[in-house]
């Protein structure tokens, strides 16, 4: 004697699949949908911010450069276009908090190598002292690869713009005008050139913590 017909397994199949749906969708609605802040001057310690930016709270954005690369190339913010960045401010003779920053900077790097949508930025302030040639001896000691990582110089007012104004990442030094003492904030740039996050540099879980955050960006930029 058969307990069960054809169509009652086709029923409870039914179910089970819509079941699973079901329950599948209940869980995306419930489950939080991991985002990252967009930081403004105003959310921002003060000290690395310029007065003439300080207030602003809303549709900050990265603005308008022209800086040239380790390879004399002229870099601008269309090298970037539709691209997630990490960028910070250092100089190559420095002997401090530098060297750790530049470790961390390449372990991105190599981390996200395969990644075409990743590229890195990385300011000298003290453009004086770092022409392209120094930059360029700097990039092989330190196995920059050209194709993902620009390390760059330039007029020195706008790299201390873009620091203050843009980036939001150095302090005013007083022993001169445009003069700047950078931080070891790496700043983590979306495609529409905002400033999604600040990340000490020298530490080593704020790195990973920074590799975890571009995975978000990223599901956030194509989802």
């Amino acid at each position: 004697m058969k307990l069960f017909r054809k169509r009652d397994f086709i029923t409870v199949g039914f179910i089970l699949a819509f079941s699973a749906a079901a329950i599948t969708l209940f869980y995306k609605i419930l489950k939080p949908v991991e985002t990252l802040p967009i930081y403004q001057p105003a959310e921002v310690n003060e000290e690395l911010v310029d007065s003439s930016v300080i207030h602003v709270s809303k549709y900050h954005k990265i603005s308008d450069f022209e800086l040239t690369n380790q390879n004399g190339q002229k870099i601008t913010q269309e090298f970037y276009s539709n691209k997630i960045y990490v960028a910070d401010f250092f100089f190559t003779t420095c002997q401090d908090i530098c060297p750790i920053m530049t470790k961390n900077m390449y372990k991105l790097q190599e981390e996200l190598k395969n990644d075409n949508d990743i590229l890195f930025l990385s300011h000298t302030v003290i453009p004086e002292v770092d022409t392209v040639e120094q930059l360029k001896k700097y990039a092989i000691e330190n196995n920059v690869d050209d194709s993902k990582w620009n390390l760059v110089t330039g007029e020195k007012k706008q790299i201390y713009d873009l620091a203050r104004k843009s980036y939001l990442a150095v302090e005013d030094a007083e022993y001169g005008k445009f003069d700047m003492i950078h931080t070891e904030n790496f700043m983590l740039i979306d495609k529409q050139r905002q400033i999604r996050g600040f990340y000490d540099g020298t530490n080593d879980e704020e790195i990973e913590q920074l590799i975890s955050d571009i995975k978000i960006l990223k599901k956030l930029n194509y989802d």
